[in-house]
């Protein structure tokens, strides 16, 4: 496998045809070449992902500019990452965003930002335990209605993460001694708080609860469905049931200064939970 950056028409129209390989049913969503030739030339990054000549993945983004309270400053907005359905969990997600970490660092920018559904185990444990990216930015409805296959049938809220490409925390993550992932336990005997604990069904999924408490401790432990895309295709109502739940529990989080550092899968009970620790006293670590 090897990544290159792309930046002709016929590796732009292979990008196309990618997203809709990776997002099915809405021809609407599809970035199309001349935009990310545009992007290419213009201080973007496309990238791709080959097998010999099969395109297998794909990641791009352009430059942005953020508000500080020192004033304006540049960052890389990363817009979309796509792997094909047939190499999933096979660490072409990692290698693409580390690939994008070394270009960007080259370009002198010390930020990237990205959406993604804060539901989804795979993508949280990529971003945030893999990557070492953190969030404490809710977005509600983000894209409006969406409509293919992935998206559609559900308010399209978003984490927007911060991935500070700069810092220790990221450069470990990345490195060839990565710290691995954490365990459940681990969190547990740090004295964490689990904020709700979902009802298991009798069709094998969880019931959100219908209340939850607010985070005390340092730290506070989020539980969501293991396979979210799974169960919202079996049952809508009950996906719809989750994101309502969750987007409260995380916007009560974030307003109460609370910051998403990790994310736990534990493969002996098949729990999928983020952590979240007190941005006060831990945002400097972090940094």
């Amino acid at each position: 496998m090897t990544i290159r950056l792309l930046e002709t028409p016929e590796e732009m129209a292979a990008v196309e045809e990618l997203q809709r390989q990776v997002w099915p049913g809405d021809e609407t969503g599809v970035v199309p070449a001349h935009l990310l030739i545009t992007v290419a030339h213009n201080g973007g990054l496309v990238l791709g992902a080959f097998e010999g000549e099969t395109m297998l993945g794909f990641v791009f983004g352009f430059p942005g500019i953020e508000s500080l309270p020192d004033g304006p400053h540049p960052k890389h907005c990363s817009h979309q990452m796509g792997v094909l359905p047939s190499h999933r969990d096979s660490g072409l997600g990692f290698a693409l965003k580390r690939a994008q970490w070394q270009m960007v660092r080259h370009q002198g920018i010390n930020h990237i930002t990205w959406t993604y559904d804060p539901l989804l185990s795979r993508n949280a444990q990529l971003n945030i335990a893999k990557l070492g990216a953190v969030c404490n930015t809710y977005l509600r409805s983000q894209y409006g209605d969406m409509r293919d296959g992935l998206n559609a049938g559900l308010p399209s809220d978003r984490f927007q993460v911060d991935w500070w490409i700069r810092t220790r925390r990221v450069e470990r993550r990345l490195s060839k001694r990565s710290r691995g992932t954490l365990g459940l336990s681990q969190f547990q005997q740090a004295e964490s708080q689990l904020l709700y604990s979902p009802v298991p069904r009798a069709d094998g999924f969880l019931q959100p609860p219908e209340s939850f408490s607010p985070p005390t401790n340092r730290l506070a432990l989020v539980e969501i469905p293991p396979d979210f895309m799974a169960l919202k295709a079996a049952n809508l109502a009950l996906g719809r049931d989750w994101r309502f739940l969750s987007r409260e529990v995380f916007e009560t989080c974030f307003a109460a200064g609370y910051l998403v550092t990790d994310f736990v899968f534990d493969r002996q009970s098949g729990r999928s939970l983020y952590v979240l620790a007190d941005g006060e006293s831990t945002l400097g670590k972090v940094l």
